[in-house]
């Protein structure tokens, strides 16, 4: 039985078949896993590798390579504020330990209500506006403590749910362009070339 919602399922079968091989869809399939759960959990680790012809581990240890990718449970919004250079210099560690006490957690831990897991991140190449500040991913440029609690106000209240998804949300609305292909003329392309490649062995032969 299917850990994934039956939209997703159908979502990870069409992007393995995208892929000469399954394994190179690894990457999606997590971002998929994660967009149901909110992280990669066990069961969802579990579905990427049967789906991918792999491991477990495999997966795990893809996983666990890419920051984007949580393998615990995380709050509804992954508050990240940079500490670079340019950020440190503009007060970065001052509104990471603002940040901390207004969302009532240290760094890399969720707050109690769930709400909130605070991290320290890299560069997040939007310098014009240092300190940085993302929330799941996107760019709020919030850069001093007044304009973060009014910031953190608007996401207690969900008047900022329009343009911040929960955790784990990439892509609000599926494209509808870039590469279709019917399963069917996908199979018949991969064995043409099948065919061309063993002809080509043959040739040298």
């Amino acid at each position: 039985m299917s850990h994934l919602r039956v939209e997703l399922r159908q979502r990870a079968e069409e992007l393995v078949a995208l892929y000469p091989r399954p394994r190179s869809a690894m990457l999606p399939l997590l971002h998929l896993a994660q967009e149901q759960d909110g992280y990669v959990s066990v069961e969802g680790i579990a579905e990427v590798a049967e789906l991918t012809g792999t491991t477990p581990a495999d997966v795990r240890g893809t996983a666990a390579f890419y920051d984007m990718l949580h393998l615990e449970p995380v709050g509804k919004y992954v508050v990240g504020i940079c500490t670079n250079i340019a950020c440190l210099l503009a007060g970065g560690l001052e509104l990471l330990d603002h940040a901390s006490s207004t969302l009532g957690c240290s760094v890399g831990s969720t707050s109690d209500n769930g709400l909130f897991t605070l991290e320290e991140t890299e560069c997040l190449a939007d310098c014009n506006f240092a300190p940085c500040v993302q929330v799941n991913h996107r760019f709020v440029r919030t850069t001093t403590p007044e304009t973060f609690d009014g910031l953190v106000g608007e996401l207690r209240e969900g008047r900022r749910d329009h343009d911040i998804p929960v955790h784990g949300t990439l892509l609000r609305v599926r494209r509808s362009g870039g590469l279709h292909a019917s399963k069917s003329e996908i199979a018949t392309e991969r064995e043409e070339a099948k065919a061309a490649r063993a002809k080509r062995e043959g040739e040298k032969k």
